[in-house]
């Protein structure tokens, strides 16, 4: 049921969304997401899918126009990066808050000022609370597995949300690996068909969409927000238990490399991850029990699993590709630090920003880290709770 080629996570996106069989797919071109939408253009070309393809003037007109195609009852997907995703942000809580299930690739890119085109997090990290389900890839093959299993996901009867598919600008979306296919068949078993939820279009069944709430009602449908977003794990881990079924590959909330009996760890988002695992290794084979937690689910948040298999460890360093100005620590270590404060027993912290722009995130660095994380586990004291790392000068 799999077909093994070799391909880029752009083209490895392009192709889920080709098997998913989209009904409507708008976009406004930016880098690098671009060929996203480049190749499944000429899909709908050759007719290899029967979608309507929309090129919006804006990406602030691109998501509107999927809000509009989903609400009116079609399955529904868009690509973009950077500033691109920036300007769409006043229509995601839109989507969100509509229960509209949109599924959205986004190829991490640093925001500017000044213009870079680089990979960095702080794209999809700034729109992190807008109400959307955030999957993280590590590689192709995890872009490729993530956007077919997010139309799942998305469209779950207790979930209907939108889902962002994460993968690291030009390192993973330009990069050719060998990727698994689905062969068409399997994918369209495994995705389904589509089943719209009170259509606009259903005219024996009207329904309303944003509508005006105040103060009344408001509240009340916030709430409910968060309670669907907090069956999410659990979907996903059905989901991902039926794509085992068919593809052979297992995915979870998040990814624990030699955790179980590490004294030392590192929690790191999408490709920095690959690297740091070799690292790992060449730590173990020094007798050095060092571990590695890559997020895979990061909205909603898993806070107690991520507690469970992180509170063991003697010192931790959280990996930010990102970072929240004045707020003190970057993102994902918040997040983890969130997770951890209410364990009685937790480790040591320390907070670590990397690779922003594009900068090359290199063993020596990972290494550098460890080589903390064993002083602070032996009881030296922490010399900066955060640190750039790989800055020139």
């Amino acid at each position: 049921m799999t077909k093994m080629v070799a391909a880029t996570g752009n083209e490895a996106i392009a192709h889920a969304m080709r098997l998913a069989k989209v009904d409507v797919c708008s976009a406004y071109p930016i880098t690098p997401a671009t060929e996203i939408m480049q190749r499944f253009t000429a899909f709908a070309a050759d007719g290899e899918v029967q979608t309507e393809v929309l090129l919006a003037e804006s990406e602030h007109s691109a998501m509107s126009a999927c809000i509009g195609a989903a609400a009116a009852g079609g399955r529904v997907a868009t690509a973009t990066s950077s500033q691109g995703l920036a300007l769409m942000w006043e229509m995601l809580p839109i989507a969100s808050g509509q229960r509209l299930p949109i599924v959205m690739a986004v190829c991490n890119r640093a925001i500017s000022a000044p213009v870079n085109i680089g990979c960095d997090h702080s794209d999809s990290m700034g729109t992190r609370d807008c109400g959307w389900i955030q999957l993280y890839s590590e590689n192709g093959q995890e872009a490729f597995d993530n956007m077919l299993m997010a139309f799942r996901i998305a469209e779950h009867p207790e979930i209907r949300m939108p889902v962002m598919v994460c993968q690291d600008g030009f390192i993973t979306s330009h990069s050719i690996a060998n990727i698994q296919w689905l062969e068409a068949d399997a994918a369209a078993t495994f995705v389904g068909s589509y089943r719209a939820s009170n259509p606009l279009l259903d005219i024996q069944r009207p329904a309303s969409y944003g509508q005006l709430a105040l103060s009344d009602t408001y509240m009340e449908y916030r709430k409910a927000h968060e309670a669907t977003m907090g069956k999410v794990p659990g979907v996903l881990r059905e989901v991902a238990a039926e794509f085992k079924a068919v593809s052979g590959r297992a995915y979870d909330l998040f990814e624990s490399y030699r955790l179980e009996d590490a004294e030392i760890g590192i929690v790191v988002l999408n490709s920095a991850a690959g690297t740091t695992k070799d690292i790992i290794d060449r730590y173990r084979d020094r007798g050095i029990k060092a571990g590695l937690l890559k997020p895979r689910l990061y909205r909603p948040f898993p806070y107690d699993e991520v507690a469970q298999a992180l509170k063991h460890l003697k010192a931790l360093a959280v990996l930010d590709r990102s970072d929240s100005f004045g707020g003190s620590f970057g993102p994902l270590y918040l997040d983890i630090a969130g997770a951890l404060s209410t364990c009685a027993q937790r480790p040591v912290m320390i907070n670590k920003i990397f690779g922003l722009g594009g900068r090359d995130y290199m063993p020596e660095q990972g290494e550098h880290v460890l080589d903390e994380l064993i002083q602070i586990a032996k009881g030296a004291p922490v010399k900066a709770a955060k640190e750039y790392i790989g800055v020139r000068g």
